[in-house]
C-alpha cells in the first residue's frame, strides 16, 4: 500500500483501520520486553485504554471537574513511558486465581490436619496467649495494607502498574482472612481461646498503636504510588517480615506450635512476589531518562517519612518478644535484620539510605 492511498483514521471502532498484522491472530502492536511477547504481556499490554496509544477519540468519559478516566497526576512521580513497567511475577487474572486457589488450599490442608493430630491442644499455653493477642491484632494490620492497595490500585495510569498493585492488594486481604480463619479453628481445639482478643489489642494495647499509625499514614495518602511504595519498601521489611519471619516463625516450633509457621509461610512468599514488582517499578522510575532525579527526590523524601513511623511500629512490639515461655527469638537481632533488608532494597532502587537506620 503506497503512502498516498493510505486515509487518516477518524474513528477508534475494531475495524475501522488496517495495518500490518490487522489479520494475524497474534498481538503484535506493543514492545515485548523480550524477544517475544509473554503471555502475560499478550494478557495485560495496553488492555487499560490511552489516548496517547490507539485511543483516537480521546478519553469517553471524565469526571465532572474534567479529570479525565485516567491521569498520570495522580501520582507526583513522572515517566517518560508508564507503558514500559512489566510486572516480575507476570501474573495476571488467570494465574493469580490458580496461585491464590493453591494457597488457600495448602491453609486449609494444614489446619486440618494440625487440628486432626490434636496440635492445638499441646502449644505453649503463654504461646496461645500470644497467638490470641498478638497474631490476632496483626491480621489488622494485613487487611489495612490490603483495604490500602486496593484503593490505589485504581490509580495506576496503565493496566501493568495496576495489575501489580491489585495482585499485592488480594494477597495481603487473603493472608488477613487466613489468620482469622485459623485462629478460629484452632480456637475451637483451646479451651478459653478468645477470637475476638486481636481486635481489642489492635484498638486499645500500646504496643500496636505504633503499627496503626503506620498504616493509617499510609491509607491516608493522596498519591497511590506512595501506598504501594511505602508498603512494600518502608512497612513490610520493617514492621510485617519482623513479626511474621523475625519472631512468629523462629519462635514457633519451640512453643510445640508447628502450624503456625505454615500458614504464615505464604505470606512470606507474597511479599517476596510483592517487593519484586515494586523494586522494578520504583528503579524504572528512579532510572528515568527524563524524570530521574525528581522521582529520587521524591522516594527518598517517602523513605524518610515513612521510615520513621515504621520504626516506631517496630520498636513498640519489642514486648512480645518476651512473652513466649521459651525463647528462641532476639528482638535485636530481628530488628538488625529488618534496617538491613531496607538499606539493601534502597541501595538496589538507588536511594539515599536514611540516618535512623544507621
Amino acid at each position: 500500500m503506497k503512502q498516498e492511498d493510505v486515509k487518516p483514521v477518524k474513528s477508534g471502532a475494531a475495524g475501522a483501520a488496517v495495518f500490518p498484522g490487522s489479520d494475524s491472530r497474534k498481538y503484535n502492536y506493543f514492545e515485548p520486553k523480550g524477544r517475544k511477547a509473554t503471555h502475560y504481556e499478550d494478557m495485560t499490554v495496553d488492555v487499560q485504554p490511552d489516548p496517547e496509544r490507539y485511543l483516537l477519540q480521546d478519553w469517553i468519559i471524565s469526571f465532572p471537574d474534567g479529570t479525565p478516566t485516567y491521569s498520570k497526576d495522580w501520582t507526583a512521580a513522572r515517566s517518560s513511558d508508564w507503558h514500559k513497567f512489566r510486572a516480575v511475577d507476570q501474573e495476571w487474572e488467570r494465574t493469580h486465581y490458580q496461585r491464590q486457589s493453591t494457597i488457600c488450599g495448602m491453609v486449609q490442608s494444614t489446619i486440618e490436619n494440625g487440628r486432626k493430630s490434636g496440635a492445638p491442644s499441646r502449644f505453649d499455653p503463654a504461646w496461645v496467649k500470644v497467638l490470641q493477642d498478638h497474631v490476632g491484632a496483626y491480621k489488622h494490620a494485613e487487611f489495612g495494607l490490603g483495604t490500602s492497595t486496593m484503593q490505589a490500585q485504581r490509580y495506576g495510569y496503565t493496566q501493568m502498574v495496576n495489575n501489580a498493585i491489585l495482585t499485592n492488594s488480594s494477597y495481603k486481604l487473603r493472608f488477613a482472612q487466613d489468620i482469622t480463619l485459623y485462629l478460629s479453628e484452632i480456637g475451637l481445639d483451646i479451651k478459653g481461646f478468645d477470637p475476638l482478643a486481636g481486635k481489642k489489642h489492635w484498638l486499645d494495647d500500646p504496643i500496636w498503636q505504633g503499627t496503626r499509625k503506620s498504616i493509617e499514614s499510609i491509607m491516608g495518602s493522596s498519591d497511590y504510588l506512595e501506598q504501594y511504595f511505602a508498603t512494600n519498601i518502608v512497612f513490610e521489611p520493617l514492621v510485617g517480615e519482623l513479626f511474621r519471619s523475625g519472631f512468629v516463625m523462629q519462635a514457633a516450633a519451640a512453643q510445640n506450635d508447628f502450624i503456625t509457621p505454615a500458614v504464615f509461610s505464604a505470606a512470606e512468599a507474597d511479599y517476596e512476589r510483592n517487593l519484586a514488582n515494586t523494586v522494578e517499578l520504583a528503579h524504572l522510575l528512579a532510572t528515568d531518562p527524563t524524570h530521574a532525579e525528581k522521582n529520587k527526590a521524591l522516594f527518598n523524601g517517602w523513605l524518610e517519612k515513612h521510615c520513621g513511623l515504621a520504626l516506631e511500629a517496630a520498636q513498640n512490639l519489642q514486648p512480645i518478644w518476651s512473652q513466649p515461655r521459651v525463647k528462641v527469638a532476639v528482638f535485636s537481632d530481628a530488628l538488625a535484620a529488618a534496617k538491613n533488608r531496607v538499606k539493601a532494597i534502597a541501595s538496589e532502587i538507588g536511594l539515599k539510605v536514611p540516618a535512623k537506620l544507621a
